[in-house]
C-alpha cells in the first residue's frame, strides 16, 4: 500500500518517499554497499573502482539460493561508458541470487580465459507495493575500460555453477563492437514508449536487421508503472514487467548498446526521492551528467562526428509535475555547456538529443510539453542543433525546420535540412509497442501524403493546457514504427549528412528527409 491519494496530491516524491521509509520496516530501507567493478587494461583485466548502490535491499534467506547450475543469465544489455570507443558496461539478469557471478571476455569466442567479478545490485519491492510486493530482483553489471576502437569482443555471463566458457554453453555468449577512433559511417536505431508487447517484440526484430552502432530509447522503457504520474497511491505498479522487457529485449540489447532516457513511466517513486533507485538498479549509463543522484538519466557521448545527449524533461515537465524542478536549473547549464563544448569541438559535425517528453507533436493525448519549449528549445536553435528525437506520444510525427517556434522551411518528403542556416528539425518516434495514440488531422505519410495548412493541438503549461494552431506538423502516422538514421562523414568543408527514416513494423519507409552541414 502506497501514499495515501490525499496525501500524494499534496507531496513531491521526495516526500513521499520519506512516508514510505517511516512507514514499512527497516528491511525496506535503503542500504549502500560497496561494490567491486571489472575493467580491462590492453590485454589484461584489472580490478576497477568501487560504486555504491542505493536501492531497497532485503536480507536473503537461505531457502532463497539455488544450486547455480541450474540457474541460466537473462536480460543481457549493453550500455557504452563515458567513452565509446574505449569503454562498455555489460548488464543483465538472474531469477534468483547466485554466488560469485562474473563475466568472461575475449577476441575469440575460443579464448574468454579473462575473468572480471560483477558488481550485485538488489532491487527489493516491499509488500503492499502495487501487484509485485515482497519481491526481490537480481541486476548484475561489469563495466569493462580500456578497450580497443572499433574492435568486436566476445563475452560471457555467469555465476558459480554456470561457466559460459563450458563447451554445452558456448551459445549463450555474446559480442559487441566498440566505436571507431576515426570518422566512419555508421547507422544508429531510436523509438519511445516501447513496453512488452507483440508490436514492441516485432520492432525490435526489425531493429536487429539495420544493423545499427547503438539504438536510443526516448523513455518510457517497459511500463512497470502503467499510470505514469510519479505517485506512490498508483496500485498498478509490477516490478516484475521489467523481468519480461529485459528477456523480450535481450536479442538486441545483448550486441547493441541500448542507451536509455527516462520518461514519466520510469519514474518508480517506491526506490528513491526521485524514483529512479530502480533504474539505477537495472541500467549503468555513462556518469558524466550534472548531477547522477538526481538525474542519472542525463548523460552524453560521442560515436564518430556524432554527440549524442540524453536529458530527462521530467525535470522541467508542467504536465506531469512530480520532478518538476529537482534540478534546480542545473542540468539545463550542464546541457548548454555540453552544446557549446561539441560545436567547437574539430571532430564532432552533429548534435543530436533525445529524451521524452515532446517539443513538438500534435497528438491527441500529450501533445507538446511548454516546459521544453521553454527551456531547452532556445538552446536548440542557439547551438543549432541537429536532430531532436522524443517519444511520449505513442506515434509518428516529424517537423517542418522550426525556428524560434515558427516554419523556416518546409521540409517534405525527401527533402534537406540545414541546421547552421535555417533551424532545427523534430522527430516524434513513440510507437514502439504500446497502445497507440490520435491525431486530430489525418494521416500523412511516404506514399499517402494528405498536406494540410494547419493543425489544430495543445501545448502544456504552467496553468494547464494552453489551444493553439500550428503548421508545422509535416508527417504524421499512427502505426507502430521506429527510426533510422545514417550518418556518413565527409572531407572537411564538404557537406556529412545524417539521412533519417521513420520505418514501419511492416518494414514500409514512412518518412525519410536528410540533415546536411559543411564537415570540420
Amino acid at each position: 500500500m502506497g501514499v495515501p491519494e490525499q496525501l500524494a496530491d499534496r507531496m513531491s516524491m521526495a516526500e513521499q518517499h520519506e512516508y514510505l521509509r517511516a512507514r514499512f520496516s527497516r528491511r525496506t530501507m535503503i542500504r549502500g554497499g560497496a561494490v567491486t567493478l571489472g575493467a580491462v587494461t590492453g590485454g589484461a583485466f584489472v580490478t576497477g573502482a568501487t560504486a555504491q548502490a542505493a536501492v531497497p535491499t532485503r536480507p536473503l534467506s537461505h531457502t532463497e539460493t539455488v544450486d547455480g547450475a541450474l540457474v541460466a543469465p537473462f536480460g543481457r544489455h549493453l550500455a557504452y561508458g563515458n567513452d565509446p570507443r574505449t569503454e562498455m558496461t555489460v548488464s543483465w539478469q538472474v531469477p534468483v541470487a547466485v554466488k560469485k557471478p562474473f563475466i568472461r571476455i575475449g577476441a575469440h569466442p575460443w579464448d574468454l580465459s579473462r575473468k572480471i567479478e560483477a558488481e550485485v545490485r538488489t532491487l527489493y519491492t516491499p509488500a503492499g507495493v502495487g501487484a509485485s510486493g515482497d519481491h526481490t530482483q537480481y541486476y548484475l553489471h561489469a563495466r569493462l575500460t580500456c578497450l580497443k576502437p572499433g574492435r568486436t569482443y566476445y563475452y560471457g555471463v555467469g555465476h558459480a555453477g554456470f561457466d559460459p566458457a563450458a563447451p554445452h554453453l558456448l551459445g549463450t555468449l555474446g559480442t559487441f563492437t566498440t566505436a571507431p577512433a576515426h570518422k566512419e559511417p555508421f547507422t544508429f536505431t531510436a523509438f519511445g514508449d516501447q513496453g512488452v508487447s507483440y508490436h514492441a517484440l516485432a520492432n525490435d526484430s526489425l531493429i536487429l536487421g539495420q544493423n545499427p552502432a547503438f539504438h536510443l530509447h526516448a523513455g518510457d522503457i517497459a511500463y512497470g508503472d502503467p499510470a505514469g504520474q510519479g505517485k506512490t497511491s498508483d496500485t498498478v505498479f509490477d516490478s516484475r514487467t521489467w523481468d519480461q522487457f529485459l528477456a523480450q529485449t535481450e536479442s538486441v540489447s545483448k550486441s547493441v548498446p541500448w542507451m536509455v532516457s527516462y520518461g514519466n513511466h520510469d519514474m518508480e517513486a517506491w526506490y528513491s526521492p526521485n524514483g529512479y533507485g530502480g533504474e539505477e538498479a537495472r541500467w549503468s549509463l555513462p556518469d558524466n551528467g550534472p548531477d547522477r543522484k538526481n538525474l542519472p538519466g542525463v548523460y552524453s557521448f560521442v560515436h564518430g562526428n556524432t554527440a549524442v545527449i540524453s536529458l530527462d524533461p521530467n525535470d522541467v515537465s508542467f504536465e506531469i509535475p512530480a520532478n518538476l524542478g529537482i534540478s534546480g536549473g542545473t542540468q539545463t547549464t550542464w546541457f548548454e555547456a555540453q552544446l557549446r563544448k561539441f560545436r567547437a569541438a574539430k571532430d564532432i559535425d552533429f548534435v543530436v538529443v533525445f529524451f521524452h517528453h515532446c517539443a513538438y507533436c500534435t497528438s491527441t493525448a500529450h501533445a507538446s510539453e511548454g516546459g521544453v519549449r521553454q527551456e531547452w528549445v532556445p538552446l536548440f536553435d542557439k547551438y543549432q542543433v541537429d536532430l531532436v528525437i522524443n517519444g511520449h506520444n505513442h506515434q509518428y510525427e516529424r517537423t517542418d525546420v522550426i525556428k524560434g517556434d515558427k516554419v523556416v522551411k518546409k521540409l517534405p518528403i525527401g527533402g534537406t535540412a540545414y541546421p547552421e542556416t535555417e533551424g532545427v528539425v523534430y522527430v516524434t518516434a513513440g510507437a514502439a509497442g504500446r497502445s497507440l495514440y490520435a491525431f486530430s488531422a489525418p494521416d500523412s505519410y511516404e506514399g499517402h501524403e494528405h498536406e494540410v495548412d494547419s493543425v489544430a493541438s495543445f501545448v502544456n503549461l504552467k496553468d494547464g493546457r494552453k489551444n493553439e494552431t500550428v503548421t508545422w506538423s509535416r508527417v504524421r502516422y499512427l502505426n507502430y514504427s521506429f527510426l533510422r538514421v545514417d550518418v556518413t562523414p565527409a572531407p572537411q568543408g564538404h557537406y556529412t549528412t545524417l539521412k533519417v527514416q521513420g520505418i514501419a513494423e511492416t518494414g514500409d519507409r514512412i518518412d525519410h528527409f536528410t540533415v546536411a552541414r559543411k564537415a570540420k
